[in-house]
């Protein structure tokens, strides 16, 4: 997978030094087939066939278009549960989604058959030069953090395609912040108050961090809303959002726009 190139260009700079540095990841780090995490409009036929091939494995029978459609709804009743409860933006743990639908006990088959679903409707490839600038921020000392929509098999995307850990490529575990593991999604504020308490403790400002994401609405908005620097990345169209339509983005831009992730090089001290 290459990224679609997108007519925005690249611009302007930081206010503050930058000390340290939160990414999104779908749509950022790695290229997205759907542009985000779980969001695929539809299988192609190629799709179709491995999807049937999948339910076969596991001995559902039920059409790929007939089980993506009861997904669906599924996420759409619990996203309404969790509203109720107070969630903002609501997040579904996907292996229990999955446990529910096909009536699963083992927590572990759910999350097989979970993650090869997902490598189906959503297949991934790193963005050019990110093993670059992960590189050259371990290089600099800049603490590194995410901030993503995620599940349980988003980390296994960096072993799977960069060979390491998130620990091993310098991603502090204290600055990582997943979805599904608060039960909260951007653009809540939620996950990028914690990381900004987080970095507090760590002696760094949140004027002092920059928030890299593809979305205005879910990264630039919330990042800038909790005091982070923001970067837009505008690399390719499949996952770029500017959100013109959303009044929350009316009025916002981010301190700088990239269209390849080397050129945050440039930025670190």
């Amino acid at each position: 997978m290459v990224p679609l190139p997108t007519d925005l260009q690249a611009g302007g700079q930081p206010p503050q030094q930058v000390r340290s540095i939160l990414f999104d990841i779908y749509g950022t780090l790695f290229i997205s087939a759907s542009g985000e995490i779980g969001t695929a409009a539809g299988p192609s036929g190629k799709q179709h066939a491995a999807l049937a091939k999948l339910l076969e494995k596991f001995g559902i029978p039920e059409s790929p278009s007939g089980l993506r459609q009861r997904l669906e709804e599924a996420i759409r009743q619990e996203h309404r549960r969790l509203r109720r409860r107070g969630v903002d933006f609501p997040e579904v743990r996907i292996e229990h989604i999955w446990m529910e639908l096909l009536k699963l006990r083992d927590l572990m088959a759910a999350k097989r058959f979970a993650f090869q679903f997902e490598c189906i409707v959503n297949p991934t490839y790193p963005m050019p030069h990110l093993s670059r600038l992960l590189a050259a921020c371990r290089t600099a000392k800049v603490p590194m953090g995410l901030i993503s929509n995620a599940q349980f098999y988003t980390p296994c995307l960096f072993h799977r395609h960069l060979g390491a850990r998130l620990a091993d490529l310098g991603f502090d575990p204290h600055l990582t912040f997943f979805s599904h593991r608060r039960g909260v999604a951007k653009p809540s504020l939620t996950l990028f108050a914690l990381a900004a308490q987080r970095l507090q403790q760590q002696g760094i400002a949140a004027c002092n961090t920059l928030y890299v994401g593809n979305d205005m609405l879910n990264d630039v908005y919330p990042a800038a809303q909790t005091g982070f620097m923001t970067a837009l990345f505008a690399g390719d169209r499949r996952s770029l959002r500017l959100r013109h339509e959303n009044p929350l983005c009316h009025g916002l831009s981010p301190d700088l726009v990239i269209t390849d992730l080397g050129q945050l090089i440039a930025h670190l001290p």
